[in-house]
């Protein structure tokens, strides 16, 4: 595999890491003013990748491809709403702003159905990313590097504040800053997996392409609307939500229409 396709599924993982690492250089809990915020900018970041990196590149491939434009789009879209939706009724996880979790039941400790429900979020960034190169490396002539490596990084942008989101809250529970760190960072792990297992799957199937790009537009809208907006809206201050989402919805659409 390309060494700059290896760096590219990297950088969202590394963003991950980095906002993970806010436990160890943070000595108090984070605001819920600032969470709102990050909540609502990370919603911006992944619902412009949706629209400008996933979808329309889906519309554009099919009319390439000679097939009705919309049906990969809407087909694949909804297919990943459901895909979505199945892991958040099995996966035992909990959310930062509820006290009884979700999913399956378990006897899984709270901080570690915290972290799973970050892990639930980065699964669709995992295979949107790793569909985009794909897209690449099929010599596809509607995906540029640089189209590619804008949503790498907007993704990993976006991953900052999530890897925060989750390893601040967890010191809060009791778990040290040392573990914080490492359940921050390990909850990020499953975006390469899911890149690099969409990357072999778009390999085989290079007609699906148009289907699997719109799929992941459609687990990212997914946890977007069911968990990343409701959170940043919940009780007071939630115009600061609002206004992160439109600043992450701004600086996505900006990346990948300079860089694509």
């Amino acid at each position: 595999m390309n060494h700059n396709i290896i760096i590219g599924l990297l950088i969202p993982f590394a963003g991950t890491t980095l906002g993970a690492g806010m436990a160890l250089l943070m000595k108090k809990d984070m605001s819920s003013i600032l969470q709102k915020a990050l909540l609502g900018f990370a919603s911006g970041v992944m619902i412009a990748a949706s629209v400008w990196s996933l979808i329309l590149p889906s519309i554009e491939m099919a009319q390439k491809q000679g097939i009705i434009s919309w049906v990969p789009a809407a087909v694949g879209f909804m297919f990943g709403i459901l895909f979505l939706l199945i892991l958040d009724s099995i996966i035992p996880h909990i959310h930062l702003d509820k006290d009884k979790p979700e999913g399956l039941h378990s006897d899984l400790r709270k901080p570690t159905m915290l972290v799973l429900a970050v892990t639930l979020h980065n699964i669709p960034e995992g295979m949107a990313v790793g569909v985009v190169f794909a897209g690449l490396l099929t010599e596809n002539t509607l995906i540029s590097s640089t189209g590619a490596f804008a949503l790498s990084i907007g993704i990993a942008i976006q991953n900052f504040p999530e890897g925060a989101i989750i390893s601040m809250p967890l010191k809060g529970e009791g778990v040290s800053k040392a573990k914080s760190f490492l359940y921050g960072t390990l909850s990020g792990i499953v975006e390469p997996i899911a890149a690099i297992i969409t990357l072999l799957l778009t390999g085989i199937i290079v007609p699906a392409l148009p289907y699997l790009l719109s799929f992941a537009a459609g687990a990212m809208i997914y946890v977007v609307v069911e968990e990343l907006i409701p959170e940043a809206q919940a009780g007071k201050h939630s115009d600061i939500g609002t206004i992160g989402v439109a600043i992450g919805f701004v600086l996505m659409m900006v990346l990948d229409v300079a860089l694509g």
